[in-house]
C-alpha cells in the first residue's frame, strides 16, 4: 500500500461516485477495470474506506451540513463524505485532509474547491469525532426502510439498522472438525458451527485456506444446508448455486451434488472454489428452469433483493431503488414450482433467499402450499443447534435477522424453509 494511501483513496472516491450516482453496485465495479491495477493491499483498502462511508453515509451528511451553505458537486461531496468517516473513526486529521484536498484539485473540473475541502475538513477534525458518536446509527432509505418497519417494527428495524452499521465479521464454515479449525485460527465457534474471526486480514493467507479446509460464508447461509440435511449418496440438486459455498456444504457431507446456476463468470469462480476445497460436483452454466431430471433433495437460493446482506454489502441500498422487486418475486414463484417438479416423491426442497421482505420468503411458501396440495412444510427440520424457536415462523420456516446474536457480531438477513413431498 502506498504510504499516503492516497491511491486507495482516489479508487474509495470513485467506488463512491459510481454508486451514489450512477447506481451501480460494488461487486460489479470490482470485477475488474482499473482496480486490476492496484496492488492487492490498495485494492483492500478502497472497498474498505468505500464501504465504511456508504454505512456511515447519513451521519457524515449530518456534519457536513453544519458547515457547508450548499451541497458541492458528488465527486467532492464524496471526497468531504470519505474524509469525514476517516476522521471521525481516528484517523490523523493531517494525512486524511491533505489526501481529501489532492484528490479535489487533482480533478480537472472541480480543483477549485481545494480550499472549500481543506476548510471543511478542519473543521470536521477538530468537532466530528465526538458529534458523530452521539448520532444514531444511519437509517436505511425510505423505499426500503417503510416496507421493512411495516414488517418487523420500528424497534426492530432500529436494531437491524444498528446491526448493519457495524458491519460484518468474517465467518467461515469448516470443512473438518470445527473445533480444532476454531483453534487453528483463533476463531470463534457460534452454536451453528460456523467459526467467526472479528478481524481476518488477508483471507488466502490464514492457514487452512490453500488446504481447503473451510470457507468463507455467514452463519445465516450455512444453515439452508443443515436444515436439508443431505446424507451420504442422495441426488441433490443446487439450483442458483454460485459462488458455492452450500455447494460445498452439501459434497462434504457426502451427498451426489449437481449444482446448476446461469452466470458463467459466477459458475467459473464456483469451480475454482470446488478445486481449492477438493471437493466433486457435476457444475452446469444453465437457467435453473431448464434442469430436468428428479432428485432426492433439491436447495433452491432464488435470486432476490439481496435485503439480508447489507451488514456486508452497505451499496445495495443506495445502488437500488425497489423497481426490480416485483419481478424479482414472481421469479421466485417460478423457480419454486420448477423446483417442485424435481423433488422425487418423500423428497423434499429447501427455499431460501438472503431477503428480509416477507414477499421474497414466508409469502412465497404460503402460497407455493395453495399451489401444491402435495407440498407440507417440515417444522422438525429447524430442530437445529443453536436456532432459537422464536425464530421460526407462523407457516413453519425459519426467520433469520440482522439484529440475531448482535452481541456477537450479528447474521445476514435470511429466510429458510423445508418442504417435503407427500408419497
Amino acid at each position: 500500500m502506498s504510504d499516503t494511501g492516497l491511491p486507495a483513496r482516489k479508487a474509495a472516491v470513485y467506488l463512491l461516485d459510481q454508486v451514489l450516482g450512477e447506481g451501480r453496485l460494488m461487486s460489479e465495479l470490482l470485477a475488474g477495470g482499473a482496480f486490476d491495477r492496484l496492488p492487492p493491499e490498495d485494492r483492500a483498502r478502497a472497498q474498505r474506506l468505500a464501504n465504511d462511508t456508504l454505512r456511515g453515509l447519513e451521519r457524515a451528511d449530518r456534519l457536513l451540513q453544519q458547515h457547508l451553505s450548499k451541497y458541492p458537486p458528488l465527486t467532492v461531496r464524496n471526497a468531504l463524505r470519505l474524509g469525514t468517516v476517516e476522521l471521525c473513526q481516528g484517523g490523523a486529521a493531517h494525512g486524511v485532509v491533505n489526501a481529501m484536498v489532492s484528490i479535489v484539485s487533482a480533478h480537472r473540473r472541480y480543483g477549485h474547491l481545494k480550499g472549500l475541502t481543506n476548510a471543511v475538513l478542519r473543521k470536521v477534525a477538530a468537532a466530528g469525532p465526538e458529534a458523530w458518536a452521539a448520532l444514531r446509527p444511519p437509517r436505511l432509505p425510505k423505499w426500503l426502510r417503510g416496507p421493512l418497519v411495516d414488517a418487523w417494527g420500528a424497534q426492530a428495524m432500529q436494531a437491524m439498522e444498528a446491526a448493519h452499521f457495524a458491519g460484518a465479521p468474517l465467518d467461515i464454515t469448516p470443512r473438518g472438525e470445527a473445533a480444532a479449525i476454531s483453534t487453528t485460527l483463533g476463531a470463534q465457534l457460534l452454536p451453528t458451527g460456523t467459526l467467526r474471526m472479528p478481524e481476518a486480514g488477508q483471507v488466502s493467507a490464514m492457514p487452512g485456506f490453500a488446504t481447503g479446509d473451510w470457507w468463507i460464508q455467514d452463519a445465516a447461509a450455512a444453515l439452508p444446508v443443515q436444515v436439508l440435511a443431505p446424507r451420504k449418496g442422495e441426488e441433490v440438486l443446487d439450483l442458483c448455486a454460485a459462488p458455492g459455498g452450500k455447494t460445498m456444504q452439501l459434497a462434504a457431507a457426502g451427498a451426489q451434488v449437481t449444482a446448476v446456476d446461469a452466470s458463467a463468470p459466477r459458475v467459473a469462480r464456483l469451480k475454482e472454489n470446488l478445486a481449492r476445497v477438493h471437493l466433486p460436483a457435476k457444475v452446469k452454466t444453465a437457467d435453473a428452469r431448464q434442469i430436468g431430471g428428479s432428485y432426492d433433495a433439491v436447495l433452491l437460493d432464488a435470486p432476490c433483493s439481496a435485503t439480508g446482506t447489507i451488514r456486508r454489502h452497505p451499496d445495495l441500498p443506495h445502488a437500488k431503488d425497489g423497481s426490480e422487486f416485483g419481478e424479482l418475486i414472481a421469479l421466485q414463484g417460478e423457480l419454486l414450482d420448477h423446483a417442485w417438479s424435481l423433488v422425487k416423491p418423500g423428497g423434499r426442497l429447501v427455499f431460501c433467499t438472503c431477503s428480509l421482505l416477507p414477499d421474497e420468503g414466508e409469502v412465497q411458501v404460503d402460497e407455493a402450499l395453495e399451489r401444491h396440495p402435495d407440498m407440507v412444510v417440515d417444522r422438525s427440520a429447524l430442530d437445529l443447534p443453536g436456532v432459537s424457536p422464536e425464530w421460526i415462523t407462523a407457516e413453519g420456516g425459519l426467520r433469520l435477522r440482522p439484529d440475531y446474536w448482535a452481541d456477537i457480531g450479528g447474521m445476514d438477513g435470511f429466510y429458510i424453509a423445508c418442504l417435503r413431498k407427500r408419497e
